[in-house]
């Protein structure tokens, strides 16, 4: 039996995150350009989402390029930022195709203005598809965004709009990049790295984490497969006994 047999359907994580990770490192183990990588990633991405999208899962968050990257050397950020607009220009039509709907979260601010542009395009064309919500993570951090959270609900309690009294964890998530979106139930990140790296770190809260050794542009519908079934050997009991979910299960059924 395959190992996309054996996946339960009824069970599938509603969203998935991914940390894609060990672009660089694949390339230069073999001999070539770091930007060699994230080209050859590029089809990684290709395949996951349409995998995603195969399977039913509604929500795919993709982290692409952190605040912390801008660090890089000058010739990478830029080569990334060609690169993630030549593949938007060319995958937009195939995500209408598939129904598929593209979101952004991060601060665009800091995007050179030819990417916004396509971005902001691409995200006009896929609107109203009703399939896969792809979330491109771009220019994001989580501590960005939960300073910038604040800074938001603080100008709004002097302004007036809010009590410090009404800031609820439903009126704070309001405030955050994912407010529309649910929290991921699962979390992959490639490449032998076991660390969240300042990633969705308030919606990770009960996410279950899965670290593999794949470099990312090795990662494929097998490896996503595999993440998928250990997630689903896992019991997710957010703070509840084992007897208390069996309870639950028991009622419902």
């Amino acid at each position: 039996m395959s190992l996309k047999d054996q996946l339960d359907l009824q069970r599938l994580p509603r969203h998935i995150a991914i940390i894609m990770d060990g672009n660089g490192r694949w390339a230069k183990e073999r001999g070539q350009d770091r930007l060699y990588g994230h080209h050859e990633g590029v089809e990684s991405v290709r395949t996951i989402v349409e995998a995603c999208a195969e399977l039913g899962v509604e929500y795919l968050t993709l982290y692409a390029f952190s605040t912390e990257n801008w660090d890089r050397p000058v010739y990478e950020v830029n080569g990334i930022m060609e690169l993630l607009v030549n593949t938007i220009r060319k995958e937009v039509n195939t995500l209408t195709k598939n129904n598929i709907r593209l979101h952004v979260i991060g601060d665009m601010t800091m995007l050179p203005p030819h990417c916004c542009q396509e971005l902001e395009e691409a995200m006009a064309i896929t609107e109203h598809n009703t399939g896969l919500n792809l979330v491109m993570a771009l220019s994001y951090s989580s501590r960005w965004e939960i300073l910038r959270a604040t800074k938001n609900i603080a100008k709004d309690v002097q302004a007036g709009k809010l009590k410090p009294d009404d800031i609820t964890p439903d009126v704070w998530e309001q405030y955050l990049c994912t407010a529309k979106l649910p929290d991921p139930e699962l979390m992959i990140r490639t490449s032998g790295e076991c660390r969240i790296s300042n990633f969705l770190l308030y919606q990770l809260a009960y996410a279950e984490l899965y670290f593999t050794s794949t470099r990312w542009p090795d990662f494929r519908r097998e490896n996503l497969y595999e993440a998928i079934l250990n997630y689903q050997t896992r019991e997710r009991r957010f703070g509840k006994t084992s007897e208390q979910i069996q309870q639950n299960e028991e009622i419902v059924s």
